[in-house]
């Protein structure tokens, strides 16, 4: 079956969601996906635990926080990949993500072979 534009990007924030609740322990409090022709764009906000809100109260925690997160996603980034490819039937040549110590929110950008839509 093939899914909308919009379906695609339910089934990707539904994903996304487990995924963080999976793999980082816990889900974000609000998770948004947006497809622009090649990329898949993923908007999660809450992410950092109460641990790492306290973490970020200097630059030295909040590098830390950073490189953590960055190293969890490198090594679940195959996962991410088949997730984005079972959704959009398009490989992932490339994602790119970061974390706001600040805000918690949290942002991935999959960019993908081909246009999705």
């Amino acid at each position: 079956m093939v899914l909308s534009k919009g379906q695609m990007e339910d089934e990707i924030t539904k994903a996304m969601i487990q995924w963080e609740k999976d793999y980082m322990g816990r889900g974000p409090t609000e998770a948004r996906t947006d497809i622009v022709r090649n990329m898949v764009i993923v908007t999660l906000k809450g992410v950092l635990s109460q641990a790492e809100k306290n973490l970020a109260v200097n630059k030295e925690g909040m590098a830390l926080i950073k490189k953590l997160r960055m190293q969890l996603t490198e090594q679940g980034r195959y996962e991410l990949e088949d997730m984005i490819f079972q959704v959009t039937s398009t490989k992932v040549v490339s994602l790119h993500t970061d974390i706001s110590t600040k805000t918690g929110e949290r942002i991935f950008v999959f960019v993908t072979e081909k246009d999705i839509c």
